[in-house]
């Protein structure tokens, strides 16, 4: 009886614009990227994610509070911060008297990773999903330098003198409370108010 030769199935091919953006992130910028598709962006190497839900970070945005590269994707919004942010964000709460308090915020260190958006002017040929990772306020080359930060002894925020982290911080928590609070009074009746 002669052996059954089954055919091998090749590996799943990768979009050539998935290919674009792994160079892009990894000779550009220099950022580690893994996994695919969709093209990974590991954290706690060169940046950290304060993660938020959008309608609180869309408040954030509009406020006179100085962040680095911001992304969106569905219902979250992502603002890089400084490597290590994510490991200050529990006791910077509780400091700014935010612990125990539900802000559904959150924080990307190391091991982490999101889904890279598309890199600035490149486009899938057919639009971005609905639900796609964005980026609202792109990176450029050495935007590092610049994430918010905790501010060492006796300097300015940030690793050159940038944004603070602990502002960014506040910021985000009173937008993420505030933002809780809209959602649990939306579609709740008022209480008429007699004159």
């Amino acid at each position: 009886m002669a052996a059954t030769v089954l055919p091998t199935v090749p590996p799943p091919r990768v979009a050539p614009e998935e290919d674009a953006y792994a160079a892009w992130y990894g000779k550009v910028l220099g950022w580690t990227v893994a996994g695919g598709p969709p093209v990974q962006l590991v954290t706690g190497i060169r940046f950290d994610v304060l993660e938020l839900p959008s309608d609180a970070g869309t408040a954030l945005l509009r406020r006179p509070v100085a962040t680095g590269p911001v992304a969106v994707m569905g219902r979250r919004m992502r603002f890089l911060v400084a490597p290590g942010s994510a490991e200050e964000l529990d006791g910077l709460l509780d400091w700014l008297e935010w612990g125990g308090v539900a802000l559904d915020l959150t924080a990307l260190g190391a091991g982490g990773r999101i889904t890279a958006p598309a890199p600035p002017g490149h486009r899938s040929p057919g639009g971005s999903p609905r639900g796609a990772a964005v980026w609202l306020r792109p990176p450029e080359q050495g935007c590092e330098a610049l994430l918010p930060a905790l501010p060492g002894p006796g300097r300015a925020a940030g690793p050159a003198g940038g944004p603070d982290l602990v502002r960014l911080v506040a910021a985000a928590a009173t937008e993420c409370h505030r933002a809780r609070l809209g959602r649990r009074t939306d579609g709740v009746r008022q209480p008429l108010a007699f004159s």
